[in-house]
């Protein structure tokens, strides 16, 4: 990029009133090991916010929470890791990013201790909020993969690193369950604290020492310019509206999954519930070639037949009561659909604004986290009043808008 290019860029920037535009240094490339790390670091840290899952119901037993409002559970560590996407992650676009990322690590080890501890149901959900806002943590790394790739290679190094996301919230239930199980379900967020800690660590040996020049700026304008960037770039409009719907079809399923599955005719227990989330891994892994495909220009289409898919799995999950295999097959194609669209998503806006990836992935991540938030606590009320057809039904519906905020934005540029 010429001289040029960029003072016109930084003096868009300072027309909009957001931070000057510091272009990042040709990057190094990502190596495999590294992008390796950081998908591990990624996926433990969401895994502590979606533990709770398979634990809803031994929650709702020790602190008297009534089965259609336990959801409040996820609901609250949903809106703790929006107000973080959007308080917290911006923050990589200012600050050295190894030290805000062990940082982050230590502080959510000390908030899932409370949770472990917690006496009571205000402290458990006061802590869970605690750890969903330092949870993001997550899009640091992933905006900090991004600038590390090479242009060439950024969707796949985006699909590898997202795929730690992916794998981490869904083998959180296959944990969560099997700890529960042998020794009760505060030992999860205990055991999750340890490595958290010990993540912590790896993250700030490994992690550069030094990074490119900084814009210099102050905090509230650094937010400010979270809210202009919905305003300068229409993609992210398009792109959060889709990331809001197809996570909150994701909870939709997972949320109140737990309910019908450990109550008659299944009565499974929580390590049982829990190897259903390795039919979602399969899914999620399937789905790394997204960014691949997204490098040769083909963002549109990948988005277009995922959430074809991502209606059609609703049919086999409605009738999981015939199979459970019929929930399974499910599983594999309402994951491998919304890991698709997801990293999609991410790599189309990551080459729109280099000068802000933290920034963007920050705004595009609180439709997320909304999304989450709603589709939990709307499937177990829905849970509730029509049982397991009414939760199928709302999250194919949801689905199906999707699809339509697709087909009416087919115009927004790549």
């Amino acid at each position: 990029m010429n001289v040029q290019v960029v003072n016109s860029a930084t003096a868009s920037a300072e027309r909009f009133g957001e931070p000057p535009q510091v272009m990042p240094a040709s990057p190094p490339g990502l190596s495999g090991m590294t992008a390796l790390v950081f998908a591990i670091a990624c996926g433990l840290s969401v895994a502590n916010v979606y533990f709770a899952h398979p634990l809803l119901d031994a929650m709702a037993h020790d602190f008297a929470i009534a089965p259609a409002s336990v959801g409040i559970v996820v609901t609250v560590t949903q809106i703790g890791y929006a107000l973080g996407l959007f308080f917290i992650v911006p923050l990589g676009d200012l600050f050295d990013r190894r030290e805000l990322i062990a940082g982050q690590a230590v502080l959510s080890a000390v908030a899932l201790i409370a949770v472990g501890v917690a006496p009571n149901a205000a402290m458990l959900l006061a802590s869970l909020a605690i750890v969903g806002l330092l949870a993001v943590v997550v899009q640091v790394l992933v905006a900090y993969a991004a600038d590390l790739a090479v242009p060439a290679e950024r969707g796949r190094a985006v699909g590898t690193v997202t795929s730690g996301v992916i794998l981490g919230i869904l083998l959180a239930r296959f944990v969560a369950g099997v700890v529960a199980d042998f020794a009760g379900w505060r030992w999860v967020y205990l055991v999750s604290a340890a490595l958290t800690l010990i993540m912590a660590a790896v993250l700030y040996l490994i992690l550069p020492r030094h990074e490119a020049e900084r814009p210099r700026t102050s905090y509230p304008r650094l937010l400010g310019s979270v809210v202009l960037l919905f305003v300068q770039e229409p993609l992210l409009r398009v792109r959060a509206v889709l990331a809001m719907l197809i996570f909150a079809s994701f909870n939709v399923l997972w949320a109140p999954l737990v309910l019908p599955l450990s109550t008659a005719p299944f009565s499974l227990s929580h390590t049982e519930i829990g190897l259903f989330g390795l039919a979602g891994v399969a899914g999620a892994l399937g789905a790394r070639w997204t960014g691949g495909l997204v490098d040769r220009g083909r963002g549109q289409l990948v988005t277009g037949l995922s959430l074809l898919l991502m209606i059609a799995a609703w049919l086999p999950i409605a009738f999981m009561d015939q199979s459970l295999w019929l929930l399974v097959a499910g599983i594999l194609m309402l994951d491998l659909a919304i890991q698709a669209v997801h990293v999609t998503n991410q790599s189309l806006i990551f080459a729109r604004r280099p000068d802000a990836r933290s920034r963007l992935v920050g705004g595009y991540m609180i439709f997320y986290s909304l999304g989450s938030a709603l589709g939990s606590i709307a499937s177990t009320m829905i849970y509730g009043a029509m049982g397991w057809s009414g939760v199928c039904m709302l999250g194919a519906g949801i689905g199906l808008l999707a699809l339509l905020v697709w087909a009416l934005t087919l115009r927004v540029g790549q």
